[in-house]
């Protein structure tokens, strides 16, 4: 699986499209998988996308992914991003990189989610790109 990214994807973001397209924009989930694996097949990349709103679940992907020997994991951990300090952990327990991906810039709004322990683990962040920013992130795991 060493080609494999997984596009790890939490909570509300199965509601992408209709939920605050002011904020997070107007594509879906399905638009993202689609571009990020024309993306991939570009890069020689497989993409594992999944989405839980479920903070368990990213935890045992961010296990699986390194048990699996992934390249890399794209995150997107939502609200999880500013309260969970158990992605925290997961991240610094594996090697494989982590890297955090934000549709909107998190600095920017409610100062809440100013804190990000995702980010205290990840190798980088891409925020305030909407989409794009999946396909940014997918470019930089593609150099590790």
């Amino acid at each position: 699986m060493i080609n494999t990214i997984y596009v790890l994807n939490g909570p509300n973001l199965n509601l992408l499209g209709t939920r605050e397209p002011d904020i997070y924009g107007s594509e879906t989930l399905d638009d993202i998988a689609g571009m990020l694996e024309d993306r991939g097949r570009e890069l020689g990349l497989e993409i594992d996308l999944r989405q839980s709103n479920h903070e368990g679940h990213l935890v045992d992907w961010l296990h699986e992914a390194q048990a699996e020997g992934a390249k890399a994991v794209l995150l997107n951990a939502a609200a999880f991003t500013h309260t969970s300090i158990a992605l925290l952990d997961a991240i610094r327990a594996i090697s494989t990189p982590v890297i955090e991906v934000h549709l909107s810039d998190p600095t920017t709004r409610e100062e809440f989610r100013h804190i990000s322990y995702v980010g205290m683990a990840a190798t980088e962040t891409v925020q305030g790109l909407g989409a794009k920013g999946y396909l940014v992130a997918l470019d930089a795991a593609a150099r590790l």
